[in-house]
């Protein structure tokens, strides 16, 4: 007689790929979702860089913030966002000569909108920006930045 083995998974090694490839499922797709969040909310951080660096030149040819506003002293017009982008809008809020707030808000992402929130402050003719993070349902609330 002749001596054949049979190849093929048991019943019990099957439920344990089962288990593996679920457990790294539950891990995955958590982190997948945060990965792409965070990845469409980089349009909105990008959208503000040509804003920055507008307020950043007119600081420097004016010395104050005060007028520093859309399509005035190198600040570029605000930008025109469609339903296709994730960036919603883009605002700017002069608070005085020495302060300055840059405000974008996102859309068509999960859990949105989030807000991206820049202040700048002027001293010795230099901008330091830091971002915001108090405002309702902002990027770093949410861990988006």
């Amino acid at each position: 007689m002749k001596n054949t083995k049979q190849f093929g998974l048991t019943l019990i090694e099957l439920m344990v790929v089962i288990a593996i490839v679920g457990i790294l499922a539950t891990i995955a797709v958590p982190s997948y979702i945060n990965h792409t969040k965070k990845a469409k909310f980089s349009e909105v951080v990008q959208a503000t860089a040509p804003i920055k660096l507008g307020i950043e030149e007119c600081a420097q040819q004016t010395g104050s913030l005060a007028d520093c506003t859309a399509s005035n002293n190198g600040v570029p017009p605000m930008p025109v966002f469609n339903d296709k982008n994730y960036t919603n809008n883009i605002a700017i809020s002069n608070n005085s000569a020495t302060t300055i707030t840059i405000t974008a808000t996102s859309q068509n992402i999960s859990g949105g909108p989030y807000i991206y929130q820049l202040d700048g402050t002027l001293a010795n003719n230099q901008i330091t920006w830091t971002v915001n993070n108090s405002a309702e349902n902002s990027c770093g609330k949410n861990g988006l930045c």
